[in-house]
């Protein structure tokens, strides 16, 4: 349990599994384990008890590029989160394949990759740069479902046991 005993340390906590606003149906799993990949469905951030949090919007207008990184923190929990239900440990993980982050963003907005260093840097906390670095895209959208500032997909490696 060294990954869980890093983010205790760091007093960061795993939220509970999504709850989604009223209206919203949630029709799809959150991760899917194939073989020894577990291909993870985009998330947004999430509070401890499910929820999304605020501010929503568009970075660079709505939210300066540090709230946007502050959310792709939190999505990067949200992440963790599922992905400890569905593999029971997050030690199993043995590397990052791919990450793709969506940010919401203001028209003429060009950080996105500074904003989705919020997800990347706590992995690399996490994992270390050998696990977590990974192959990453990272793209400006119009919009983003609840007005989320990120969205954050990928797939990890994980061990047979």
């Amino acid at each position: 349990m060294l990954v869980e005993a890093k983010l205790k340390e760091m007093g960061l906590e795993l939220p509970a599994p999504l709850r989604a606003p009223e209206g919203f149906r949630v029709m799809w799993r959150q991760a899917r384990v194939v073989g020894t990949r577990v291909i993870i469905a985009g998330h947004a951030p999430r509070l401890a008890d499910g929820t999304y949090p605020g501010p929503f919007g568009k970075v660079g207008s709505d939210l300066t590029v540090e709230e946007g990184y502050l959310a792709a923190r939190l999505t990067a929990l949200s992440v963790l989160g599922d992905l400890k239900r569905e593999i029971g440990d997050l030690d199993r993980v043995t590397s990052w394949l791919r990450v793709f982050g969506m940010v919401n963003s203001a028209p003429g907005f060009i950080a996105q990759p500074q904003v989705i260093d919020g997800f990347t840097d706590l992995m690399v906390d996490l994992y270390g740069e050998d696990a977590a670095m990974c192959p990453r895209a990272v793209a400006g959208m119009a919009e983003l479902p609840v007005n989320s500032p990120v969205i954050i997909e990928g797939e990890a490696q994980i061990d047979a046991s």
